[in-house]
């Protein structure tokens, strides 16, 4: 595999073998693109679509990006959360975005201080790294399981196959 640059990543935007729908050049990195927050469920409780989330003390949450994210059947990426929120006490481990994935991503992660934090929505969450298989997968996400294929917003459960 072969991490994708800041160019190669446009590149494949502009050609259309990639897709990143609500781009931003802030989110851009070198070696991958920052992840925003458009969504924001504290387990059990309340949602937050706009303003600030106030994440309680020991917590579990959900985000969901604003990006919906499409990638052909060569590419397929790593998720790191910002060290910025792992500085502030947040905790989380995602998996990959397989090849042939389409649709926003939830991601889970984890209030582990004893205050309160507060997380605009709308932030930069993760970094994507995205990674070019050296073949085509010859079955990619869709044709599997597929089971989270197209979700928008915070998706807990999978769909229906």
């Amino acid at each position: 595999m072969c991490v994708l640059s800041d160019k190669e990543i446009l590149d494949r935007m502009q050609d259309g073998s990639l897709g990143i729908e609500n781009f931003s050049d802030r989110g851009l990195t070198p070696n991958g693109y920052d992840l925003r927050i458009e969504e924001l469920s504290v387990r059990g409780g309340e949602k937050f679509h706009q303003g600030v989330a106030s994440i309680p003390p020991r917590s579990m949450f959900y985000v969901s990006t604003m990006e919906t994210v499409s990638f052909p059947s060569d590419v397929c990426a790593q998720l790191w959360l910002r060290t910025t929120w792992i500085r502030r006490g947040v905790m989380s481990s995602f998996g990959k975005i397989d090849a042939g994935f389409h649709g926003t991503l939830t991601l889970g992660a984890y209030n582990a201080t004893d205050e309160t934090l507060e997380i605009p929505i709308g932030e930069r969450f993760c970094q994507m790294v995205l990674e070019s298989l050296h073949t085509p997968a010859q079955r990619d996400y869709s044709s599997r399981s597929g089971n989270y294929q197209g979700q928008k917003g915070i998706t807990l459960k999978p769909r229906d196959i």
